[in-house]
């Protein structure tokens, strides 16, 4: 394991942390005000929450919550700092935090109490024409033959968090110029490999992207039959994080919309996935740890004992991915699996690169991508597979 190199902030002018906090939170909270009939104590702790933010310090008082043993000890230590000197992973999660306490989200007497303030987003993506480009692309994969169906799903599922990409499967997406890396061959040889543990999906984001991730679970469910004892875990927030992070909620919302949709292989797919729960072969799972600033290197036991147990932990998403690798300022040629390699099982990390960081690219890759696309770390356009075992 190399040494572990610093954190990434939010300090650095020009930063892609500095510009979250600079750039898209005050069009975040102005989405939030305009999306709700908020009252005024609302409005005012959501415009002090951002000003705080932007040019204050860390306030001492915890918010009101789950998890107060954990975040009583971690702000009592960090309280009259400059948020601009916070960790990037840190500060992003007490915003969020911070954001469920101004909109009464844990407040028990508050009509605003257990009110997702991200709903309007995420059901957003539920309804017009791009979900029903996406669905009507994913009815045309029923005629592939499975091995083909399924991979086209993976990538699906990788790129869904690109919103305009969905599932585009086609060679010119698919076929991977954006592909940094593309270890998508052991992804399969781990799940028609041996083993009797549940292949678990960490989703990530709620909408179009946990559409793919339920399509992707699908194919997996089909290489599982219900004689075997595998099954597969579908693991989710507690309660609302970032933007568009998946709750069980938002799971089962999806499911009503692709039950509602008129194109039969649709269809299919929420009866299928409802009929695996049923069962028990789809289990739907959250646990606390997700909703923390914490890295996967300081897993709880129980989450750890699970992961290690399962035939193959799947990580979607950026966020999952800072998480696996530390949110740190690595070398981008550092091994992925010298980064990962305290991970207790076997792991493949799906991601859309939409932050600075990554390890484990080919340096001559690495000199063509900083030569012809400067950007590729956070524009979404480049992806990776990467797999530990």
């Amino acid at each position: 394991m190399p040494d572990l190199p610093p954190r990434i902030g939010i300090d650095r002018p020009g930063s892609f942390s500095r510009s979250v906090f600079h750039e898209r939170h005050p069009i975040l909270i102005a989405n939030l005000i305009k999306d709700h009939s908020y009252p005024l104590h609302i409005r005012g702790r959501l415009e002090a929450l951002l000003a705080e933010s932007i040019g204050g310090t860390v306030a001492a008082a915890v918010p009101p919550g789950p998890n107060r043993e954990f975040w009583e000890p971690q702000i009592a230590a960090l309280a009259g700092e400059p948020w601009h000197s916070l960790p990037f992973l840190w500060a992003e999660s007490y915003f969020y935090r911070r954001i469920l306490h101004a909109t009464d989200y844990f407040a028990p007497a508050s009509v605003y109490r257990g009110d997702d303030p991200f709903t309007p987003q995420k059901h957003a993506q539920l309804t017009g024409p791009e979900i029903d480009s996406d669905l009507e692309a994913l009815a045309a994969l029923a005629e592939m033959k499975t091995d083909e169906r399924r991979q086209a799903l993976l990538y699906a599922s990788l790129w869904g968090n690109q919103a305009d990409l969905g599932f585009r499967t086609t060679t010119d997406i698919a076929g991977q110029s954006g592909l940094v890396v593309d270890d998508s061959a052991a992804v399969w040889d781990l799940v028609d490999g041996p083993g009797k543990g549940p292949v678990i999906v960490v989703a990530d984001n709620a909408g179009r992207e946990i559409t793919g991730d339920l399509a992707l679970i699908d194919a997996l469910l089909e290489s599982s039959p219900v004689v075997s004892s595998s099954t597969v875990e579908l693991h989710l927030k507690p309660h609302p994080y970032f933007v568009s992070d998946a709750t069980g909620e938002d799971v089962l919302a999806t499911l009503d919309r692709l039950a509602a949709d008129p194109r039969p292989p649709v269809q299919g797919l929420a009866e299928r996935l409802r009929q695996a729960m049923h069962e028990g072969r789809l289990r739907l799972r959250a646990h606390d740890f997700y909703v923390l600033p914490s890295s996967y290197r300081s897993l709880p036991p129980d989450l750890a004992a699970d992961f290690a147990a399962a035939k193959l932990v799947i990580l979607k998403g950026d966020l999952n991915y800072r998480r696996l690798v530390g949110d740190r300022a690595w070398d981008p040629t550092t091994p992925f699996g010298e980064v990962v390699d305290y991970f207790p099982g076997d792991v493949a990390a799906l991601r859309t690169a939409k932050s600075d960081l990554a390890v484990g690219i080919d340096p001559a890759r690495l000199t063509e991508l900083e030569t012809g696309s400067p950007d590729w770390r956070v524009s979404g356009t480049h992806a990776m597979i990467q797999v530990l075992h």
